[in-house]
């Protein structure tokens, strides 16, 4: 039986171990939408994702976990975690063809009110009155950004809802499994179940790239998505989905530079109003957790 870091209280740490996540994770999206433009498939370029995730993942954490590396006290959820992972995943790259990065991760970010919800009948946690309103205005902040009746709304944008729905299912199962799984173990199931239902069609519209560049984030994709995904499933055993997922909002900023630098597709006002209501609403909910931490710090010493 693998060993298992037990869930603990700490949020300010699972928040900082997930900014740092979305940067890694900046570059598994920037290859993606590259290779996407190019013209590779969406099936191609999700399985080489994680082809090199679950390569790298074996290549350094075999000779240290050994078989436990495969051994997981509740594998069906596993499985279920990497099925949603790979919906999540084939469902962005599919949009990234169609609509600028920032849209994308944009509509994607309706996914924490949908964690909000499903964290009560799925987790048995509580998310208070004042947590659901900063989140409530975080989401305004994405209705500034895509602005309905636009591009974002063309039928591409709903792949990107899609994305958001299985996004939330899939942070909600990685706090299920925190505790249960190690991280290494939740990232060779992340890596494998993709790649077992992708291989009957991996290979039917397989095309190589034509650039060095592109040869670079053919590869580069694994490590990133494996890095950036391993920093998530730890940042969750610090702390609740609900509370992390607002943080996550700040990957729009890298991803606007990024786009503003590697498309030429720059953010506009209406992006910049946006990105600065849901950055006020993070920012608040880590005030929040700052004082409720407080609190229960002070009750345990006055005990």
């Amino acid at each position: 039986m693998s060993v298992v870091s037990p869930i603990e209280s700490r949020a300010n740490l699972g928040i900082g171990l997930v900014l740092i996540a979305q940067l890694v994770l900046l570059v598994l999206d920037v290859s993606a939408k590259w290779l996407s433009v190019e013209g590779m498939s969406t099936g191609e370029i999700v399985f080489m994702r994680y082809g090199m995730h679950l390569i790298l993942l074996v290549l350094l954490f075999l000779p240290v976990s050994g078989k436990e590396l495969f051994v997981s006290n509740n594998w069906k959820l596993e499985l279920l975690r990497g099925a949603c992972l790979l919906i999540t995943t084939g469902l962005n790259f599919l949009a990234m063809r169609y609509l600028p990065l920032t849209v994308t991760a944009a509509i994607q970010f309706t996914s924490p009110l949908l964690i909000c919800a499903l964290s009560g009948p799925l987790l048995g946690e509580t998310v208070g009155w004042r947590r659901w309103l900063a989140i409530a205005v975080g989401f305004v902040g994405i209705l500034v950004i895509v602005r309905p009746g636009t591009e974002a709304f063309q039928p591409a944008a709903l792949l990107s809802l899609g994305c958001a729905f299985f996004l939330a299912l899939f942070s909600i199962l990685t706090r299920k499994l925190a505790g249960v799984d190690s991280a290494q173990t939740q990232q060779f199931y992340a890596g494998a179940t993709p790649v077992i239902l992708l291989l009957p069609i991996a290979f039917t519209d397989w095309t190589w790239p034509s650039m060095p560049i592109s040869w670079v984030a053919f590869f580069i994709m694994g490590a990133a998505g494996l890095g950036g995904h391993f920093l998530n499933s730890v940042a969750h055993r610090f702390a609740s989905p609900a509370t992390l997922a607002p943080f996550s909002y700040l990957s729009l900023i890298y991803l606007s530079i990024a786009s503003w630098l590697i498309f030429d597709q720059p953010p506009d006002e209406w992006f910049v109003l946006g990105v600065a209501i849901i950055v006020a609403s993070g920012l608040y909910i880590w005030l929040r957790e700052r004082q409720l931490s407080k609190r229960v710090t002070a009750l345990e010493t006055d005990r």
